[in-house]
């Protein structure tokens, strides 16, 4: 598996990382979803994105459980509700994040979404955190341009380290505009929901290049959203076969062939939309 300085913090760490969403909601579970999160870390798949939202901080506990002995291993991202995003309330809700994650430090910690709190409140909130170490760096989530160019004439907004936003074969809205706009400013980009969920699996086209390659459609997605070594992204896997598949994934070249296939079969939007969300 190649790896190369992704994380913001310019730490080696795999392009993919271990998303948590769904996890924590039911303890018939726990064990298997900790299982799965520490299968990946052996893989090494070190980032493990997850929310305070994701099961009311149930996710943060199963990640914290997980990292339990093994923290010095692994980039962890989190993420602040936008009712949560004020001076104090941010500082708060990442307290409380740090509390369930057993850990004294969140490397990533991302505004889920755009809220009513002025981003200058939210950003001003982060940099607080930032100087007292209890996060390395702060990003945003589903953040569109317009959203970003707010940002960035926010004092500190340009230290943004990432926008985390939803990118698969299906959703390549972000190729027109905001890729362009983050690549011109450095600004990383980390794709949620990179398989939509599962439910582009079934499609004959993917389904055939995978056949070409002996792997999985699921594998097949993950590294088209990869292709290109710019992009971060996050896929849950709670079952450790799944954990294995999406490790796999990272050792996929797919030919100019694939490529053009897939391509046809989803294209890109013509002229810009706006910012996909799930």
């Amino acid at each position: 598996m190649a790896r190369e300085p992704h994380s913001p913090d310019g730490r080696e760490t795999a392009p993919l990382g271990q998303g948590t969403w769904g996890m924590g909601q039911r303890d018939a579970e726990r064990a298997a979803e900790v299982a799965a999160l520490r299968h990946g870390l052996d893989l090494g798949l070190t980032l493990i994105d997850t929310a305070e939202m994701y099961a009311d901080g149930g996710a943060e506990s199963v990640v914290g459980e997980a990292v339990a002995g093994r923290r010095d291993e692994v980039f962890l991202v989190d993420k602040v509700l936008p009712h949560h995003a004020d001076r104090r309330g941010t500082v708060q809700a990442c307290e409380r994040s740090l509390r369930r994650l057993g850990t004294d430090h969140i490397d990533l910690y991302l505004l889920h979404w755009r809220g009513a709190t002025p981003l200058a409140e939210t950003v001003d909130a982060f940099l607080r955190l930032r100087d007292r170490g209890l996060i390395g760096a702060f990003g945003v989530s589903n953040l569109d341009v317009s959203d970003l160019e707010e940002l960035w004439l926010v004092d500190g907004g340009p230290e943004c380290a990432v926008n985390q936003v939803l990118y698969n074969l299906t959703r390549r809205g972000i190729e027109l505009d905001l890729l362009p706009w983050c690549r011109e400013r450095g600004l990383r980009v980390m794709a949620y929901s990179p398989i939509e969920q599962g439910r582009l699996l079934e499609d004959p086209v993917l389904t055939g290049v995978a056949g070409r390659h002996g792997v999985l459609p699921a594998q097949v997605a993950l590294a088209w959203v990869l292709r290109g070594g710019e992009l971060l992204a996050v896929a849950k896997a709670a079952a450790l076969e799944h954990v294995s598949a999406n490790r796999g994934a990272l050792d996929i070249r797919l030919t100019r062939q694939d490529l053009a296939e897939l391509d046809a079969r989803f294209p890109a939007p013509d002229r810009p939309v706006p910012l996909e969300v799930l």
